[in-house]
């Protein structure tokens, strides 16, 4: 039954994508990430996908293979984090490299993907990023801070990905 809606699902996610993350909002969402990586160690990637390939059905099985794809793991101290949004089936995953998550508990990321779920139920879907970048900028804060004098290598590109 779940095939049968899929077309249906596939267009929401692409109306989605173009009425919530046009070129202005990816511009400041660009912006909030760079600024962020300035703080500490980590490297965070978003990745806004209007809909998943059709061999896909689990959205965890999908953030990771993004998280692969866009080589979010390549980075000296494994601080790479992915912020991972499937538009058409409602669904935000974060990834975070090994590095990351021998600091960060799992249920920190759930907390955060509840919360910008809710934002976007609400209809605030830019904002809703921007607070989820904030949450997880804090938590790189608190785990990967940067010592005094020291910069971040700025390792993965900051602006973020539509697939």
């Amino acid at each position: 039954m779940l095939r049968r809606f899929r077309p249906f699902a596939h267009w929401h996610g692409h109306r989605l994508l173009r009425r919530h993350f046009g070129a202005a909002v990816m511009a400041r969402l660009h912006q909030t990430i760079h600024i962020a990586e300035r703080r500490h160690r980590g490297e965070i990637v978003v990745a806004v996908e209007a809909a998943a390939p059709p061999h896909i059905r689990d959205s965890r099985a999908r953030a990771l293979e993004v998280f692969g794809r866009l080589r979010v793991w390549d980075t000296a101290q494994a601080t790479g984090v992915l912020l991972h949004i499937l538009l058409s089936d409602h669904r935000i995953e974060i990834v975070a490299d090994r590095g990351v998550t021998a600091r960060v508990d799992d249920a920190v990321w759930l907390r955060i993907c509840a919360e910008l779920r809710a934002r976007f139920q609400a209809g605030q879907y830019e904002q809703g990023v921007v607070d989820a970048l904030a949450a997880i900028d804090a938590e790189l804060l608190r785990t990967w801070p940067l010592a005094e004098g020291e910069s971040n290598p700025d390792e993965l590109p900051d602006r973020p990905v539509t697939l």
